[in-house]
């Protein structure tokens, strides 16, 4: 069995940097690893070890990353990767929400989390810092500032789903 958690810390870096030679574009890059590190985890169970983890993580990445230009293509014609914002890339767990329940059931949710779960999550989706930016704020690196973030995002997610 993968610790996915094992997994980021070590292979974050070599994804990111995979992902930054595609993309051109630091935050866009830094927004899909974190995108590919947490489909991973969903998919955790379905890695079997025949290739090098660090080939899946890639694979994964490489496939939101295509997933994230058909999106922006539909979106209207791109001028340059300038033009492609990392929000387009997953839906906001913001607006997501928004869609979903109440302003006031989701800000319930938040502010129920623990920390650093909530501020984390406050400091990235409301705050726009990037995770380089949060984990100075923690004195905790980048790595723990998306691992945290995606930790939070999951919890708040489950939480609306168990009072739908």
């Amino acid at each position: 069995m993968v610790d996915i958690d094992a997994a980021f810390e070590e292979y974050f870096r070599y994804v990111y940097l995979y992902m930054r030679k595609l993309t051109h574009d630091e935050a866009l890059a830094e927004e899909i690893t974190s995108e590919a590190f947490f489909k991973a985890l969903a998919a955790i169970d379905r890695f079997k070890g025949d290739c090098d983890i660090r080939v899946w993580l890639c694979q994964i990445a490489k496939n939101c990353y295509f997933s994230h230009l058909k999106k922006a293509h539909k979106e209207g014609p791109i001028e340059s990767i300038d033009d492609i914002r990392s929000d387009h890339l997953v839906p906001n767990p913001a607006d997501m929400l928004i869609e979903k329940e109440s302003v006031g059931e989701i800000h319930k949710i938040l502010h129920r989390l623990n920390e650093p779960y909530k501020e984390v999550f406050m400091l990235r989706v409301f705050g726009e810092l990037s995770f380089g930016q949060i984990g100075e704020l923690f004195n905790k690196t980048a790595n723990w500032a998306c691992v945290t973030y995606h930790r939070a995002r999951k919890m708040i997610q489950e939480r609306l789903e168990d009072k739908r």
